[in-house]
């Protein structure tokens, strides 16, 4: 593990500000960069894809000019990208800041890309043969998921049980990793080789109740439809059509593609898309909980910033 002195005088942590969709954790990342001078390095899985602004809830115009970001805005949707792929992108970013002689603030919800990063766990590439997946795709397509869930319950139940069955993009890939190597998904990542952080990072996350969590999510939906959410998804599916890629199973795009093709009506849209946020939400919790060792900071505390930095100084 890199110390941070060799970089930076007066910090021994990067902060990792992380949380739920809509719990406040990126605005307290912005105050934070603005106190520090730091610079925001994002661990957000769609934000990374151009064009997908206001489903991601991206950073604003505004917000990019006080503070720098990197993560965002690196590739096209039509682009399929690793949490391998994340670490080492995300590793170079910190490493540029640091040269700056500033803090890097990450900040993020993506479970995946921050375990990669706090854990120092390297997945490497699988191959997935693109023929399998399509085929799994097909299936979904004409049957549904649950019959894929069960076959992949049955090969790997230890995957399974850490996929939630609406998860499709993942129960798909899990079960084509298994159908395209013959070893299941847990095998591969328990080959994964964790060599521990590169950093030394500390956690924290926004403490809000979830109907406060509930109810902001449900505002935050109206809020991007009313910012053009609709627009953009017409203009994802136009350009792009109907990829199997990551960015078209992102929450605020595939609810929104029924009412595009005249299958359900905006309302019923809204309402898919509202409880798949906050079911998304629910699992976000999930898993920090597991996370030891992580703050709980209020977001309305006006000594958020020195409580912060009582604990990275």
């Amino acid at each position: 593990m890199r110390s941070l002195e060799e970089y930076l005088s007066g910090y021994k942590y990067i902060p990792v500000i992380c949380g739920p969709t809509a719990s406040g954790k990126s605005d307290m990342a912005m105050k934070l960069c603005e106190a520090c001078g730091g610079e925001l390095v994002s661990c957000d899985s769609m934000q990374i894809y151009r064009g997908l602004d206001i489903g991601t809830a991206k950073p604003t115009t505004e917000d990019q000019r006080r503070v720098v970001h990197h993560m965002i805005d690196i590739v096209d949707p039509d682009c399929n990208y690793s949490v391998s792929e994340f670490n080492n992108d995300a590793l170079a970013s910190i490493d540029e800041v640091l040269r700056k002689g500033k803090l890097p603030v990450l900040c993020g919800g993506t479970g995946q890309y921050i375990s990669a990063l706090i854990k120092g766990i390297d997945y490497g590439k699988v191959p997935v043969d693109d023929e399998v997946v399509n085929v799994l795709y097909d299936r979904f397509n004409e049957e549904g998921i649950d019959q894929i869930y069960k076959e992949l319950s049955e090969v790997d139940p230890e995957a399974a049980a850490k996929i939630h069955p609406n998860n499709t993009r993942r129960v798909i890939r899990a079960y084509a990793v298994y159908k395209a190597t013959g070893r299941t998904f847990t095998e591969k990542n328990n080959d994964s080789m964790v060599s521990g952080a590169m950093y030394p990072f500390r956690l924290f996350r926004p403490d809000i109740e979830r109907d406060e969590l509930y109810d902001r999510i449900n505002r935050r939906v109206d809020v991007m439809i009313g910012l053009g959410l609709v627009e953009e998804a017409k203009w994802l599916y136009s350009t792009y059509g109907d990829l199997k890629t990551t960015a078209f199973q992102a929450i605020g795009y595939k609810e929104l593609k029924p009412y595009i093709n005249g299958e359900i009506s905006l309302d019923k849209a809204v309402y898919d898309l509202k409880l798949n946020s906050r079911h998304y939400a629910k699992r976000q919790l999930t898993w920090f909980r597991t996370i030891p060792d992580i703050y709980k900071i209020s977001p309305e505390s006006y000594k958020l910033i020195d409580d912060i930095l009582s604990v990275i100084t």
